[in-house]
């Protein structure tokens, strides 16, 4: 009996002890948990560490992300300061338990879950070096990342700041391990914004010339709008070889001009040329090249009645059919030329400052093709002596290069004022060299005797011109689609009209034109071109930031 007392009575003391000491540790935790909330000066680290099956797609290494979140004792309970995520190439991760997401919204927004990867492409404006200093919870850390090796495939850099939002209490532990569903088609470019991948991405300026027997796409006999300088069959010439060429650029397959899909595209609008008379050149072969898709050429009229001349210098032929407009504007140098008073005389001048005076007639178009190169090279422009004028003042001197940037800046300025990018898209073709040989068109120089290409073009130099234009179109803020003819164009000594830019009985002189093209000829390969970027831009509908 005592001995039941005696282990009653210890039986009861250690209930007693262990409650005490369970309740100790309840008040414990409850405490330090209060102290943790209410005291930001504990740093606090968390690691997410993606296994190596997480990026097995395209050669992808895995990435870490480490989240060092620290936490200061002048910050309120609230403040979190910026985070360093430290990368391998950058794709989106796919969440393999929906627990946590990665928004990016300097960039673009991505959603995902264990099954399907959504995505929404539409990048926002916000300054990239902007950084927000505040977060809202402890579960979001502002996070800046930073750049590290990237694989030769897919660099990638960024200096945006990013949110990354962390998964809830429950689900949220040390580490993760997910997986990737689909690889980012996105490239984030320096500046912050998202470039999208072009596919079927093809330089057209590089190829080559290849014979082709279905070649040209139309003959003088079918297109009744060549005018005489450019209409070398019916001049004289016997030789059809330089109508056969197709170009053929090396990395993809250039689409053959399709009449019916170019008179699609352009259904219900104007397409506009202006420029001088190597343009006029580009738009007769349209005119031609869309010939091929109408059934009754009557249906196919100039607006105004006027004969396809060198005379006249403004045209506008209407696709009944398709209710589209095809047109040609003159402009020699797309600005103004005027007349100053110089000592005694009124002589001649250029207003690099003001636009042309018909470019009120360009306004409103839907696709506008624009060119100067061609009279830049002549005596005045290339003297520059008391012609070129700003505002009521004649230089005496000035370099032909420096009124020629000008002129481009005025051009450009009126772009970007007048023209809606949301409704006009703007193409710039580039200089087409000439092939003098032995002089230049008033001093004995011929091409006459080129009947195939060149061979080879390297001795060639790039025109400044050329350089000129493009560092004028990356300042703009409209965006003009450059098209780069010079290269290819530099080969095709014998698509000039030489001496068969006049019928026989009109050839007064010796002069031969090295600077034209006939018709068939290169020009079509130029709108070829123009045909393949509109094609491009009504599939995929969006605006490039790369510079030919």
């Amino acid at each position: 009996m005592e001995r039941q007392r005696s282990f009653s009575f210890k039986s009861t003391k250690f209930l007693v002890f262990s409650f005490t000491i369970s309740s100790s540790f309840i008040f414990l935790a409850s405490l330090f948990t209060w102290v943790i909330k209410s005291n930001p000066s504990i740093n606090q680290e968390t690691h997410f560490q993606f296994n190596k099956s997480f990026l097995n797609l395209g050669g992808h290494k895995p990435i870490t992300v480490e989240s060092l979140s620290s936490f200061s004792s002048n910050d309120s309970a609230g403040t979190v300061k910026h985070s360093t995520v430290k990368d391998t190439p950058f794709v989106k991760p796919g969440n393999a338990s929906g627990s946590g997401k990665f928004s990016v919204p300097k960039a673009t927004q991505i959603q995902e879950n264990e099954s399907e990867v959504l995505e929404d492409g539409d990048s926002e404006t916000e300054d990239p070096e902007t950084e927000q200093e505040d977060a809202t919870g402890p579960s979001i850390e502002d996070t800046e990342i930073k750049r590290n090796e990237l694989t030769e495939e897919d660099e990638v850099t960024t200096n945006s700041v990013d949110k990354l939002e962390f998964p809830s209490s429950k689900e949220h532990k040390e580490e993760k391990r997910t997986r990737v569903t689909s690889v980012d088609k996105n490239e984030v470019r320096s500046n912050g914004k998202i470039e999208e991948k072009k596919t079927n991405s093809c330089d057209v300026t590089k190829g080559k010339w290849v014979y082709d027997e279905t070649y040209p796409l139309y003959t003088n006999g079918s297109c009744p709008f060549i005018d005489e300088g450019f209409n070398c069959d019916s001049n004289g010439r016997r030789d059809k070889n330089y109508m056969k060429w197709k170009w053929q650029p090396q990395d993809c397959d250039f689409p053959r001009f399709n009449a019916a899909k170019m008179l699609d595209l352009i259904r219900g609008k104007r397409l506009v040329f202006v420029g001088d008379s190597i343009n006029r050149n580009q738009w007769e072969s349209m005119l031609c090249m869309l010939m091929g898709a109408i059934r009754d050429p009557k249906k196919v009229y100039e607006t105004h009645g006027r004969r396809i001349t060198k005379e006249k210098g403004n045209y506008s032929f209407k696709f009944v059919d398709y209710k589209c407009t095809v047109e040609y504007y003159v402009s020699h140098f797309l600005v103004h030329e005027s007349k100053a008073r110089i000592g005694q005389k009124r002589k001649p001048t250029l207003r690099i400052d003001a636009i042309d005076h018909g470019s009120s007639k360009w306004r409103g178009a839907d696709i506008l093709v624009f060119n100067t190169a061609h009279w830049w090279s002549h005596f005045k422009t290339k003297a520059g002596i008391n012609y070129y004028q700003e505002g009521n003042q004649v230089h005496p001197r000035l370099d032909v290069s420096t009124a020629f940037r000008k002129s481009l800046m005025t051009w450009a300025g009126w772009v970007d004022r007048h023209i809606n990018p949301g409704r006009t898209q703007v193409f710039f073709r580039n200089s087409a060299p000439s092939h003098f040989r032995g002089g230049q068109w008033n001093s004995g120089g011929h091409c006459m005797e080129a009947a195939w290409p060149l061979n080879d073009t390297s001795g060639m130099i790039y025109p400044e011109k050329n350089r000129i234009v493009e560092e004028v179109i990356l300042q703009m803020k409209t965006h003009v689609t450059l098209l780069n003819v010079t290269g290819l164009s530099a080969y095709r000594i014998d698509g000039h009209p030489s001496i068969y830019g006049k019928k026989p009985g009109n050839r007064y002189s010796n002069i031969q034109d090295c600077s034209h093209w006939c018709l068939p000829g290169v020009p079509d390969t130029w709108n070829e071109i123009l045909y393949f970027h509109l094609q491009s831009k009504q599939r995929y509908k969006y605006k490039s930031t790369s510079r030919l």
